[in-house]
């Protein structure tokens, strides 16, 4: 995987807005470390490498309009989380400019639900430490949990420009039940 300059600066800049976002001065350095995984697991891994082994271009871009609503929004408790996005797009493959590799509506789901998926998989192994980790460490692996699974949950709502759209185009059986697990693991984080 390749990265521009810029593409490490857009996304150093969302995890440091979001880490702002969701921990606040005081528990600045906890929330970039739990933001810096499963904000930049989701974009990386989720979004830009599915996309590139589909055959896409891909490289994310921060979206100054959702870095400050993610800002704002939090004074009020609650964080929208849209502080840019992994932008995808065919890529010419072959001997001549015109032969162009598609990405079908299953390829874009695909990509689509890469970046919750990470999220969900990486609460429940969260969620998974903490029940085994020392006292010390049990606060903050709930913590990273729930933004993994707050981050997948809100990710998969069917709006555009969200994952949810997309994965919900392709397939709703699977967007049910990637929204029903991220809900689960959320609510789950709750109960314990």
């Amino acid at each position: 995987m390749q990265f521009s300059q810029q593409e490490i600066k857009d996304i150093a800049i969302s995890a440091a807005v979001l880490a702002f976002a969701f921990g606040g001065i005081d528990n600045f350095l906890t929330a970039l470390f739990v933001v810096g995984v499963a904000f930049i697991s989701h974009e990386v891994i989720g979004h830009k490498f599915v996309a590139q082994k589909l055959g896409a271009f891909a490289e994310y871009k921060a979206w100054n309009l959702g870095l400050l609503l993610a800002l704002v929004s939090s004074f009020f408790g609650f964080v929208f989380a849209a502080p840019g996005a992994v932008y995808f797009s065919e890529r010419y493959k072959g001997p001549f400019a015109f032969t162009v590799h598609k990405l079908g509506k299953k390829e874009v789901g695909m990509i689509g639900l890469g970046g919750p998926l990470v999220n969900i998989v990486l609460g429940a192994i969260f969620i998974a430490a903490a029940l085994f980790a020392l006292p010390a460490y049990y606060s903050l692996l709930l913590f990273a949990a729930r933004i993994s699974f707050f981050l997948a949950m809100f990710n998969l709502l069917p709006i555009p420009p969200l994952d949810g759209e997309k994965v919900m185009s392709w397939d709703i059986k699977i967007w049910v039940a990637a929204i029903a697990l991220a809900g689960a693991g959320y609510v789950g984080i709750g109960m314990l």
